[in-house]
């Protein structure tokens, strides 16, 4: 869909996107909305309040989401996710450029953050008795002032079941395990615009965590994400919740724009794909996987093979590293929105394969870069 040039937003042929007059886009034409979008990110918070218990370990990897958790804190560019927000379309679902249209695909939601996109589908009931549920899952009934509707507190969560006692049983472990994840859901895949607070419709789906790995997450992330986007360009609207870490490794790996550089690295070490993903049917996945995710700390091929070597890492963790800004300034709304007006190349259409790049990054841990 074509648009005029940088000093009219508006579409040239206004048939298709009929939602111009409410879209974020028209207001900033207009000077009636300059604000950068700065909702509240609690992932840090939550890493900081809750250290994964090695015995828990086991029990997140088994349910799928240690990738995520190993991917942990990424500041935010809000500039950049505002502009992204200016150029998403919600009658097309796409980022329109000058360029066209690109979007975030299934594809790059398994391999940016590791999720499973095939499989089940991702879905609950809002018809659940609270008390019943958390003392059976978690073993722990949740006060009143800990719920918001049939939302719970991380806050109260971390309090709860970060400790665990030195003797602890199977059954604690795993019920510690639940409320970890759980808070992991509501701190970075699903989040409100505040953080604080993680639906319990999720909760009874980690109630086998083998079965939990075989849920669509990445296909529920993507939806989720997508809807967020759609709200955040309407109606001069000042927040967007979602996964916004997505969006902006998303726009990290395709786009030039705001794209910081690595500073010291070490080797790579290739991974298998992600569920869902396989080389010879997904168009876009090279014959050698993806590029090369960061050597797993502390664990090395010719280890003890008592010693389990830890799941592959996802794509983002990548860029848990040390990051530079010398030759892509940051955190400016106006030169984002320039660079994006001005540059008819800005979408990096290479698949994801070692070859193409041949960059190094350094085994990340938990918090910021």
């Amino acid at each position: 869909m074509a648009f005029r040039r940088i000093h009219d937003a508006d579409p040239l042929d206004p048939s298709v996107l009929l939602l111009q007059d409410r879209h974020r886009s028209h207001f900033v034409d207009t000077e009636q909305l300059q604000d950068v979008l700065r909702p509240r990110q609690q992932m840090r918070a939550f890493l900081s309040m809750w250290r994964l218990d090695p015995r828990i370990r086991p029990y997140v990897i088994r349910a799928g989401f240690y990738g995520i958790y190993r991917l942990g804190h990424i500041i935010i560019d809000w500039p950049l996710i505002t502009c992204l927000v200016e150029r998403w379309r919600p009658e097309t679902h796409t980022f329109h450029v000058p360029l066209g249209e690109t979007t975030i695909t299934l594809q790059d939601v398994a391999i940016i953050l590791g999720l499973r996109i095939d499989g089940p589908a991702v879905t609950g009931t809002y018809m659940v008795d609270v008390a019943e549920l958390c003392g059976d899952l978690l073993g722990v009934t949740p006060p009143a002032d800990a719920l918001r509707g049939l939302t719970i507190s991380i806050r109260w969560l971390c309090q709860q079941l970060s400790t665990l006692a030195a003797d602890a049983d199977e059954v604690a472990l795993e019920r510690s395990a639940r409320g970890f994840i759980l808070a992991l859901i509501g701190s970075f895949l699903f989040p409100d615009k505040k953080g604080v607070h993680v639906h319990l419709c999720f909760l009874p789906l980690l109630r086998d965590l083998t079965l939990t790995s075989t849920y669509s997450w990445g296909g529920a992330v993507l939806a989720h994400t997508y809807r967020e986007l759609c709200r955040a360009s309407l109606d001069r609207r000042c927040g967007i919740s979602g996964c916004i870490t997505l969006i902006q490794l998303w726009s990290w790996e395709r786009l030039h724009v705001g794209r910081p550089d690595f500073g010291r690295s070490v080797p790579f070490a290739a991974p298998p794909l992600p569920h869902g993903l396989h080389d010879d049917d997904v168009d876009g996945v090279d014959e050698d996987v993806v590029d090369g995710l960061p050597v797993q700390h502390g664990v090395h091929p010719e280890a003890d093979a008592d010693v389990a070597p830890e799941p592959a890492l996802p794509l983002g963790c990548r860029w848990r590293v040390p990051l530079t800004r010398v030759l892509n300034p940051s955190g400016v709304l106006l030169l984002y929105r320039d660079q994006l007006d001005a540059h008819d190349d800005v979408v990096l259409h290479a698949v994801y394969s070692r070859r193409r790049s041949r960059r190094t990054v350094k085994a990340p841990s938990c918090g910021t870069h």
